[in-house]
C-alpha cells in the first residue's frame, strides 16, 4: 500500500463549511480524522506555467501517486504573495474556570503563566519525558486558555488532557471542545499583511500586532481572533471565526487578494513544503513517545519552576548528551538515471551501505520528506547518531532498493529556509 493511501469508502464523513468554496476551485481533497482536507487545487494549474524547473519532476508512477506538482506551484506563489488556507480541520479546545492555569501549565512543558493574548508553542508529555502532542495554546484571559491542535490528533490529545488533569483542578475547569463549532483559514506571504489592512481599522503592522500573539479584530464585518503564528514559515495569521462566519471571511480575503495575487493553497503546501523548508517537527513523525524534547531539539533554554507533567524525566534527559539528533538532509545528486523520492519510513545509511544505530539501539530512517520549492532541493528530516549529526555530513537513503547519495544540510531546530525567521516575524 502507498504511505499516502487515500480511503475510498464512508467520505465524506466531515465537511469545513468551505467545501463548496474548496470543490468550486477544484480540490484534491485528503482525509484526515475523517476531514475532508483540501491537499492542492486544480484551479492553480495554471502556477505551474509560471514556475516551470522550479518544480520537481517525478517520472515514476509510484512517486507521482498522491502528488501534485500543483503543490509546489502553490508553495512558490505563496513565498512571492499569499496563499490562503483552509484551516477549518484544526482540533480546538478551551479550557477554563477558577484552575485553568493550574491545569494548563500542568499539562505543558512551556510556561503558559504569560500575559493574556500571548501564543504558546508546546509539547506535552508522558512521565518517562516522551512526547504526547505537540501544538498551540492562546492564553485568552488569567483563566482562559485556548489549545489548537491538528486534526488527527485532537480526538487523542483531548483525551490525554482530559485523563491528566491535576487532582487538584479537577472539578474546578472545563475543557469544552470547540472543533466543530470554529472554522479557520491560514494567510501567509509577503504581501498577508496588504490584504488584511483593507479588511480592518486595526494596526496589523509589525509593531502593533507582533509575532506570537492572539487578539480579536474585526475583518469585513467579522468577528475574528487572529494568531500571528506560522507553520509555513511566512507573514501572516491564522483567522479563527465561528463556523457560520467561514464563506464570508474566505470571500473577503479571495476579494481583498485579488490584486494582490493572492491564490488558494492546500495541506500539501502547509503540512508538507512549507513545514519542511522550516524544519518544523510533526506530531506522530518527528514527535512520538520515544523520542524526547532535547533529540527533537525543542528542549527550552530555561525549566519552568512550576511542575508538570515529565518534568523529571525532561530535566534528566538535559543533563546528558542525546542519543540521537534530528537533522535536515538535503538530496545531494541523482545517484541513479532516473531519482526515486522518499515518502517517509526509508532507512538512513552509511556511505558504504551500513545502517546507523543510535546510543540506544534505534535505526535512522527517514521520519518526514518533501520538496522544498524555495530552495529547488529534496528535504527529509531524520534521526541521526551525533557522530554524524553533523552539517555537510554525506549519507545515503535507500528507497525502492534504490541507493541515493544525502546529506547533512541543518542540525536541530535551524531552519534550512529563513533560518533567522525574518519572514514570518517581519
Amino acid at each position: 500500500m502507498h504511505p499516502r493511501e487515500q480511503w475510498a469508502s464512508h467520505r465524506p464523513a466531515r465537511t469545513s463549511p468551505l467545501q463548496l468554496r474548496t470543490e468550486a476551485l477544484g480540490a484534491e481533497f485528503f482525509e484526515a480524522a475523517g476531514w475532508e482536507r483540501p491537499q492542492w487545487y486544480r484551479s492553480n494549474e495554471r502556477l505551474l506555467a509560471d514556475y516551470g524547473d522550479r518544480v520537481e519532476r517525478r517520472l515514476h508512477e509510484w512517486d507521482a501517486r498522491w502528488w501534485s506538482p500543483i503543490i509546489e506551484a502553490e508553495h512558490l506563489a505563496m513565498r512571492e504573495r499569499a496563499a490562503m488556507i483552509d484551516l477549518s480541520f484544526f482540533a480546538i479546545f478551551d479550557v477554563t474556570g477558577d484552575a485553568a492555569l493550574e491545569a494548563v501549565q500542568h499539562l505543558a512543558v512551556a510556561n503558559v503563566d504569560k500575559e493574556p493574548g500571548r501564543v504558546i508553542y508546546t509539547p506535552l508529555l508522558d512521565a518517562r519525558g516522551g512526547f504526547r502532542a505537540d501544538l498551540t495554546i492562546l492564553r485568552l484571559d488569567e483563566q482562559h486558555f485556548r489549545i489548537i491542535t491538528g486534526a488527527a490528533d485532537g480526538a487523542r490529545d483531548l483525551a490525554w488532557i482530559r485523563r491528566h488533569l491535576p487532582e487538584s483542578a479537577r472539578g474546578r475547569v472545563t475543557v469544552t471542545d470547540l472543533s466543530s463549532a470554529t472554522s479557520a483559514i491560514g494567510l501567509w506571504g509577503s504581501r498577508a499583511r496588504d490584504v488584511i489592512a483593507v479588511l480592518t481599522d486595526e494596526d496589523v503592522s509589525a509593531g502593533g500586532f507582533g509575532f506570537g500573539t492572539a487578539r480579536a479584530v474585526t475583518l469585513a464585518g467579522i468577528p475574528a481572533l487572529m494568531v500571528r503564528i506560522s507553520y509555513v514559515g511566512d507573514l501572516g495569521w491564522e483567522i479563527h471565526v465561528a463556523a457560520e462566519h467561514a464563506v464570508a471571511l474566505w470571500d473577503a480575503l479571495a476579494e481583498a487578494g485579488r490584486a494582490h495575487g493572492v491564490v488558494p493553497a492546500g495541506a500539501g503546501v502547509y503540512g508538507t513544503t512549507g513545514r519542511l523548508e522550516k524544519a518544523h517537527r510533526l506530531m506522530g513523525a518527528e514527535l512520538a513517545p520515544d523520542r524526547d524534547p532535547v533529540e527533537a531539539g525543542l528542549a527550552l533554554p530555561r525549566v519552568k519552576s512550576a511542575d508538570f507533567l515529565g518534568r523529571e524525566a525532561y530535566l534528566a534527559v538535559r543533563e546528558r548528551e542525546p542519543a540521537a539528533v534530528l537533522c535536515a538532509l538535503v538530496m545531494d545528486g541523482p545517484g541513479a538515471a532516473e531519482p526515486r523520492f522518499p515518502a517517509g519510513g526509508e532507512p538512513i545509511l552509511a556511505p558504504d551501505g551500513s545502517p546507523l544505530r543510535d546510543a540506544r539501539g534505534r535505526r535512522s530512517y527517514v521520519t518526514s520528506a518533501g520538496p522544498a520549492p524555495s530552495l529547488g532541493e529534496h528535504l527529509l528530516l531524520a534521526y541521526l547518531p551525533p557522530e554524524v549529526a553533523v552539517e555537510g555530513t554525506q549519507l545515503a537513503v535507500e528507497i525502492l532498493a534504490v541507493r541515493q547519495p544525502v546529506r547533512v544540510l541543518t542540525v536541530g531546530r535551524t531552519a534550512p529556509f529563513d533560518p533567522e525567521h525574518a519572514r514570518m516575524k517581519g
